[in-house]
């Protein structure tokens, strides 16, 4: 064998598998430069700072694994950092998409963006659950797809709701559930009033301390399971002040946060044709 050819082959194997490696990571960082663009387009359209918390699966690696994602330490870290450098006389845009996550994370955005000098304003695509309606109630104006929801932000103890837990306890009687269940039950009464006042104080400016306590205990009571939608129509029910402007950029945005890309999907569609062809 040619030691030349040999060489030549060798190197363009190592080439591929170079490509192979890093591709997905070259992929992903074209991505990241494409929602950049977008969300500076929006900033300068709407003369305000836009932060985007969106959590969709990445597929991110050679072998395209799959990472879920909800609002954490390092989300809350993230946005304090970008609402503490915001220009303090600028409105803030803070597109919101996740299934929730933890409390302390949730409630630390949620305060500080309440505490923004300037208007803020959550922008809700599809759905922000749990910590993300917690986030959404901080800011001065709600925006949300006409077909989007909010949920309720009754706490969670593990994979317990806090009310159930209570309503547990209460049915069969503290004489007869167990030391453990007890201290549970002790904790979730803690949790359920923790967040029910921390969504009173943000409430309560916006719409007064009765409304506030209203919705603060609708809320947290655990009336509806935990992955409860409330709708647009729902939520102004309730009484909550939502719009549905949202801006066109935010769902160019959204285009750019695809789920990992499967060998078929699951679904998919034709848009309708703007211009027809002349008949002939």
């Amino acid at each position: 064998m040619d030691p030349l050819s040999g060489f030549f082959g060798s190197l363009l194997w190592w080439l591929f598998f170079l490509y192979l490696l890093m591709w997905p990571q070259l992929q992903f960082r074209a991505l990241q430069a494409a929602r950049a663009r977008i969300m500076a387009q929006l900033a300068r359209k709407r003369n305000s700072t836009v932060i985007a918390m969106i959590h969709r699966q990445e597929s991110v690696g050679l072998f395209g694994i799959p990472v879920y994602k909800f609002i954490s330490i390092e989300d809350s870290e993230e946005i304090l950092r970008a609402i503490r450098t915001a220009p303090k006389d600028k409105p803030i845009d803070l597109i919101v998409h996740t299934p929730g996550g933890l409390v302390l994370a949730a409630t630390q955005i949620a305060k500080a963006l309440k505490e923004h000098p300037a208007e803020t304003r959550v922008i809700v695509p599809h759905y922000a659950m749990s910590g993300g309606t917690l986030i959404a109630l901080a800011a001065d104006k709600i925006i949300m797809d006409p077909n989007a929801v909010l949920g309720p932000v009754d706490p969670q103890l593990g994979q317990y709701p806090a009310p159930s837990i209570l309503r547990a306890v209460e049915k069969k009687g503290p004489e007869k559930v167990d030391d453990q269940t007890l201290i549970l039950a002790d904790v979730a009464e803690k949790a359920i009033k923790q967040v029910r006042d921390f969504v009173y104080n943000l409430l309560k400016d916006k719409y007064g301390e009765e409304k506030a306590k209203e919705l603060a205990q609708i809320l947290t009571e655990g009336r509806w399971t935990h992955d409860y939608p409330i709708t647009v129509d729902h939520a102004r029910e309730l009484g909550l002040h939502v719009e549905t402007d949202v801006p066109e950029e935010v769902y160019a945005l959204m285009e750019l946060y695809k789920q990992p890309v499967k060998q078929r999907g699951t679904v998919e569609f034709m848009p309708y044709p703007v211009r027809q062809e002349s008949k002939k």
